[in-house]
Parts: C-alpha cells; structure tokens; sequence
C-alpha cells in the first residue's frame, strides 16, 4: 500500500480552520446572491479579472462555497475548487471547458450510465465525439489516441462493475501526448489521490460519499488555478455561463458532513470487506476490489492510501433479473436497507444498475462489459452489527432461492 499517504486526506480535513464571522465554530453562512463594493473601480477591475480576492456574484463563488472547495481541493492535493449544483454538472462543465467542435474524447466503457449518456448522446450534437474503451487495458487507449483527442477520462473505480484502471500509467500516456486526464473519484474519496498519480483534473458528485446523508445533491470540480479560474471566467468559463451553482446552504452543510468522511470511509469499506468474503465463501459470485479474486486487486493494494479500506461497495450475481428484483424486495423488507439508487449513505442502499443507472448504455454493450440485469450493487451502510447484517441476508437469499 502507499504508505506515504496514509492517512494524510483525512489530516487535510482535520486541519482546515474556518473560524465563523462572530468566532463561531462552524463558518459563518454567506446567504447572499450579490456582494457590495466600497468603490466604483473594484467592481469595473472583477469583472475584468485584474482584480482578485473579492466576491462578485453567488454565481461565481462566495465564501460558503469557497469554504467547502478549499477542503475538498485540500483533500484532493489539488489548488483549486469550483463547486456544481450536481455531479452532473460538474462533468459536463470541465468537458464543455476543455473540448470544442471537432475534438474527441477517449473514456472508459464502464462509467455512470449519466456521463455515457452525456459523451455519447448530448455531445455528438456539438461535434464532440467520443471513443469508449476498456481503461484497464493501456494498450487500447494508446491505439484511440488522434490528434484531435482533447480528453482521457474513467473513475477510479467504474461503476457499477468496480474496475480499477492504473491511472499512473494512463497519466504518462496523456502527459506524453498533451491530453488532459479528467478522473471522477466518486467511488474512493480518500482512498484514491488522482492529483498524485497524475490526473489533471479530479470530479465528484458530492451527493455520494462525501456528504453521506442522501439529503442534497452536489459536486465539485479540482485542479490548478489555471483551469478553475478558466472555469469561472465571467467571458468563457462554463461553470460560470452554464449556471451550475450550488446553494451556499447547501454548501455549509456539506462541509459539516465533510468532517467525518475519513472515519466513514473506513466503516463503510470494513462492513463491504467482510459481507463480500462471506459471500464469497458461500459460493457466491461477488465482484469487491479488496478480494484476491478481483483482477486489478494487487494494482488497487500498492496505488491506494492506507487506512481507508477498499470501498463500501460490492456488486452481487443473483444469478437472475427475477431472483435480483425478490432479493433486493426482500431485503428492504426486512429492513437492512432502501431499494434506491445513488450511494454512499449511513442505511444501505441496493440497485439493479443495468436496469436503472447504468440503462442508458445499450443492451449490446452491457453484455460486452459483463453488465447482467443478474447483477445488485450494494452500497453498505454503517451497520455496527455487521454479523447479523450478513445473517439477515442469507436468510433472504434462501428465500428467493440463491443459496
């Protein structure tokens, strides 16, 4: 494991002072949409961009937003921040930033079925094309690379099959040919440093992990100030035409959850180590990175950071689409869980994703990625009874027949 960073993204975290505007603990609120100047020339020099450090519009930054981008930044060893109203908006922003009408993007096959459906449906209308290939397989992103390749993106681990690509050597290939490397790190916020393995640019939907609460959607973009500034600029940034902003509210409340990412990272990765072991030794096919069986297991051991685990999610065959729907009916039932999508979440949440988050990629292509509507991808929760979590599961496998 890479031990020079262990446990380093949580002591980012940990040592971030915001003091309140009246020494409160928490950062005070800036629940504004505009910001005053003292002098007529300040606002005349912001716009123009000569003038730095001052707040001009909620739709540009403000200090709530500010305050949440700086940790993540921080978090993600990058030196800057811009946060989006979604995920999505996230995404969509760094591409339209980086590609204009003609350019192309290289991406993985297996990503969230909305940034698929983004490339290869929503783009191709702006001249924007884009290759989708098997990121683990360094050889197939080499053979995809044109002169007209703007872009190399995959998530650090995909979803929903949680395949690990090797974004160092990915990095080198881009760096050698001037492409940019855009890595969503969803899936692994602390366990994965992309900034430290070369990525240029680092996404997440904050909606997932890194707020925990299933209550507000979000995301963040990471880079250098050259490329977030880009971002904002009141002439051509897209996070600043485009309008994605997230509400300073929202951003506050984010950040509080923020806090203890570091120690729900660990739990949720120690409760999906242990049900994906039993399981496995049931007989079971079980798809989870921290087993010796995962093909990029030993990639995965020597790139992460220590202490943080291997992730808390696990994909299960339930060998049909019949027998996935009853399991997953059943296991809300007995409430160890919501049949509902997303991640990240103190309860557990379990979805079919080739029928719901991943249905926007076409049949002929699932079945090339081994994408099964047999397949639940279960994000585990927080349980601190976890024996009894796996107990109260095989006893629903057995009455759905799986076991």
């Amino acid at each position: 494991m890479n031990n020079n960073n262990k446990g380093k993204p949580a002591n980012k975290i940990q040592d971030l002072q915001f003091f309140g505007e009246f020494g409160g603990v928490n950062p005070s609120i800036a629940d504004s949409s505009t910001f005053t100047y003292l002098e007529g020339k300040t606002m005349g020099d912001v716009f123009e961009g000569t003038r730095q450090g001052c707040y001009l519009y909620s739709r540009h930054t403000n200090p709530s937003n500010s305050y949440l981008g700086q940790a993540i930044s921080e978090m993600e060893y990058m030196n800057g921040a811009i946060l989006s109203a979604s995920g999505m908006g996230a995404i969509s922003s760094t591409i339209l930033q980086i590609c204009s009408s003609g350019d192309e993007i290289i991406s993985s096959q297996t990503i969230y079925g909305g940034t698929y459906a983004f490339m290869k449906n929503y783009l191709p209308k702006f001249n924007i094309k884009t290759t989708f290939i098997n990121t683990t397989k360094i050889e197939q992103i080499a053979s995809a690379i044109t002169d007209k390749t703007k872009i190399i993106y995959c998530e650090t681990m995909s979803n929903p099959l949680l395949e690990i690509s090797d974004i160092q050597k990915i990095s080198e290939l881009a760096r050698k040919h001037n492409i940019k490397l855009v890595i969503d790190n969803t899936f692994t916020p602390m366990i994965f440093s992309p900034a430290k393995m070369g990525a240029d640019v680092v996404i997440h939907s904050l909606t997932k992990f890194i707020n925990g609460t299933s209550d507000t959607v979000g995301g963040v973009i990471c880079s250098d100030e050259e490329f977030i500034g880009d971002l904002i600029d009141v002439n051509s940034g897209s996070a600043m035409l485009l309008g994605p902003v997230m509400d300073s509210l929202r951003a506050a409340s984010i950040l509080k959850n923020t806090r203890t990412l570091h120690l729900r990272m660990k739990k949720h990765s120690d409760n999906a180590m242990y049900l994906a072991k039993a399981f496995q030794n049931d007989g079971l096919r079980i798809i989870y990175p921290g087993l010796e069986s995962h093909p990029q297991h030993n990639l995965m051991k020597t790139t992460m950071n220590e202490g943080f685990g291997f992730g808390g999610i696990f994909v299960l065959d339930a060998q049909t689409k019949e027998k996935a729907n009853k399991l997953m009916e059943e296991m809300q039932n007995k409430n160890l869980g919501y049949l509902a999508v997303s991640l990240g979440f103190y309860k557990t949440l379990f979805s079919s994703p080739g029928l719901s988050t991943s249905s926007e990629i076409p049949d002929e292509e699932k079945k090339e990625m081994g994408l099964s509507d047999s397949l639940i991808r279960i994000s585990i929760g927080l349980d601190h009874d976890i024996e009894r979590t796996y107990t109260t599961i095989v006893n629903c496998m057995k009455n759905v027949a799986i076991l």
